[in-house]
């Protein structure tokens, strides 16, 4: 009896179609079929017995899709939200600017101290002996007032640079340099002098409790979702990233 003529085993999932044929749609693939990769639905591996055959992806496929970063934390007007190193490289900033300018009033203060109050301190009476100075009336007092002078001082001047110059423009120096700026939290709102003063006094304020200004500052940390400091929640102002 005639033997029928033997066929080669055919791969596992079976022969690819011919070319220009119709592959099964995708979730109805049929078991032990392979799909090739120019009918294959996005995210399909191609079969290694296929491999060295020539099959892949066509050219326009653009390949499994990518993960996307997550956008910036916007504030309600749209801008991207300060991060905590600007801001803090800006406050850097303005306290460096603020010692600057303040030692305008300290050094001609440190000047008279020594050239007008601490040589009556030292003065020789007639018989060659050394006089014994009023300490209250002659270093105290007027060390006093010249403190209190310094002082009154530093409060204008850093008025004037945290409340006048922030209210005008939404910047101090040092903002400006990294390129910040307070707006309110509400959009439709301008930034005014007593908000302004309000964020200033709050931000002072807590200078004077122990630990204060570092709480004030970290609570941006943790501060969800507009990243704010206690002055700005007092004030209901947030810090953005702007283009200058």
């Amino acid at each position: 009896m005639t033997q029928p003529p033997s066929y080669p085993t055919p791969p596992v999932g079976g022969p690819p179609p011919a070319a220009g044929g119709v592959a099964p749609p995708p979730g109805q693939i049929p078991q032990g079929y392979a799909v090739p990769p120019h009918h294959a639905p996005p995210g399909y591996a191609v079969p290694p017995q296929y491999a060295p055959l020539g099959y892949g992806p066509p050219p326009w496929y653009p390949g499994p899709p990518r993960p996307v970063a997550p956008p910036p934390t916007l504030s309600p007007g749209g801008q991207p939200l300060a991060s905590f190193s600007d801001r803090l490289l800006a406050g850097l900033i303005d306290c460096a600017v603020f010692m600057v300018v303040g030692l305008v009033f300290t050094v001609p203060a440190m000047i008279y101290f020594f050239v007008v109050i601490a040589p009556g301190l030292f003065e020789v009476a007639s018989d060659g002996t050394m006089a014994e100075p009023d300490f209250y009336h002659d270093f105290l007092l007027p060390l006093l007032w010249l403190d209190l002078a310094i002082i009154a001082a530093s409060l204008v001047l850093s008025y004037v640079y945290y409340v006048e110059m922030m209210f005008r423009t939404g910047q101090t120096f040092g903002k400006k340099t990294m390129k910040l700026r307070v707006v309110p939290l509400d959009p439709t709102r301008t930034l005014d002098r007593w908000t302004a003063a309000k964020r200033y006094l709050v931000q002072q304020l807590a200078g004077l409790v122990p630990g204060g200004s570092y709480l004030d500052g970290f609570w941006q940390l943790w501060d969800k979702p507009w990243q704010q400091c206690l002055h700005d929640k007092a004030a209901e102002t947030i810090v953005v990233k702007v283009a200058q």
